[in-house]
């Protein structure tokens, strides 16, 4: 039988060396010959600085600039799953990407550096995950190396992050794992580190284990945003994305919206091979029959015609302000990234502030909102856009709302004004 499946997340801020504890992981496991990282290391001195993380980073630009941009896609097996790992960017720039990775994980690794400690992208990342709905943690306290291996300073480290977890709206963050680990040098990775014997809990790749794979959403309507779309020869058009709900089979009549565009699905493919239907969590590429590249683009929404996905001329949501330089008033129209789709919303009213512990109204119709609150909005996307409500298909309520380079604030939409 195959292994449960599952897609995990990695996150923390820029630098903090997610991809090396990564590569390192997936080295000492025999997944990477140790061929290819001698190869990085004769790269000169930044190969022997990034020679776990390029594992990961596969991109030349990456490796000129030593950070990751797209999102790399790794498979690991553990005793219980089989995980594909998204290894997210940390780095400010490439937040959206990061969103796009985040929305498609049942669970993250964040990974902050003793040395650095709780930095501005540790709590963005975080914050963004539980948003997206990422509610399974493992916490890896990496470069432990670099403070010299002590208890104390892990310990520290591991009650603010415990307590900004809980500020974010975690329930029982202390149940998460914080593993100590160095990925460059391998201590707790998959090998217990002579350097740490004060840490007697699960190692680093032992933690993995602990994901429970979440129910498949089999019996809700079929939702597969699209991530990009391929022309290929000889095959044709080819959109690329998750499955979020439902299930698609070969031979199936779908609509995208919100082009409103119908066509039949030719063939499914998975890790390159054809596979007869996918179910929530598959990544595929699907070739439809009857449209070209230009008819269908990211952030497009797949489903069948007799439940096709919602394209909404206004919504209403719920949202947590994570950071503005000023303040938040009706007639902002900062950037939503919903799903896989990037649309500027307008926000039309602020109907109520809310309490953030306990969600009860605080002030109707506010003026403006600031960082630290919650409220309930009206949005009105500024062209047509596929969201639904958190109550029948939360995997695509969620969204982050971006601007000048930062996460704004992150929400769910709860009522929804169909488009005409």
């Amino acid at each position: 039988m195959a292994k449960p499946h599952m897609n995990m997340v990695v996150i923390g801020h820029v630098d903090h060396g997610k991809s090396t504890t990564l590569g390192r992981m997936f080295f000492e496991k025999g997944l990477v010959d140790a061929s290819v990282i001698k190869k990085f290391e004769e790269m000169g001195d930044k190969g022997k600085t990034f020679k776990f993380a390029w594992v990961m980073d596969r991109l030349e630009e990456e490796r000129e600039r030593g950070v990751t941009i797209e999102i790399s896609y790794g498979k690991l097996e553990t005793p219980k799953n089989e995980i594909t790992i998204i290894d997210a960017p940390g780095h400010r720039d490439f937040v959206k990407n990061m969103i796009t990775g985040a929305s498609q994980a049942d669970a993250a690794v964040l990974v902050v550096a003793a040395d650095d400690g709780i930095m501005p992208q540790t709590r963005e990342h975080a914050a963004l995950a539980f948003t997206l709905g990422v509610g399974q943690l493992v916490v890896c306290i990496n470069k432990m190396d670099l403070v010299g291996y002590k208890e104390d300073i892990c310990n520290k480290l591991k009650a603010e992050i415990i307590e900004l977890l809980r500020g974010i709206g975690y329930r029982a963050p202390e149940k998460f794992v914080y593993v100590p680990v160095s990925g460059f040098h391998g201590d707790n990775v998959t090998k217990r580190s002579d350097k740490m014997p004060w840490y007697t809990g699960p190692l680093f790749e032992e933690a993995l284990n602990t994901f429970i794979v979440p129910e498949k959403p089999l019996d809700k309507p079929l939702r597969l945003p699209v991530q990009d779309v391929y022309s290929i020869t000889g095959v044709g058009t080819v959109p690329v994305g998750r499955v979020e709900t439902g299930v698609l089979k070969a031979g199936d009549t779908i609509i995208f919206e919100p082009a409103g565009k119908t066509a039949e699905v030719k063939s499914i493919e998975m890790h390159h091979e054809a596979i007869p239907q996918a179910v929530p969590g598959d990544n595929i590429g699907f070739n439809v029959r009857g449209l070209s590249k230009a008819d269908i683009k990211r952030g497009d929404v797949a489903g069948h015609p007799d439940k096709p996905p919602k394209v909404a001329s206004e919504f209403t949501a719920r949202i947590a302000v994570l950071q503005h330089p000023t303040a938040v008033a009706a007639g902002y129209t900062p950037v939503f990234h919903a799903h896989t789709a990037q649309v500027a919303c307008t926000i039309s009213e602020i109907s109520q502030k809310l309490d953030p512990k306990t969600g009860a109204v605080l002030e109707e119709k506010p003026e403006f909102i600031k960082k630290g609150d919650m409220a309930t909005i009206k949005v009105a996307p500024t062209k047509p856009m596929v969201i639904e409500r958190a109550a029948e298909i939360p995997q695509l309520s969620r969204f982050a709302i971006r601007d000048m380079g930062m996460t704004i604030a992150a929400g769910v939409c709860v009522d929804i004004t169909p488009a005409k």
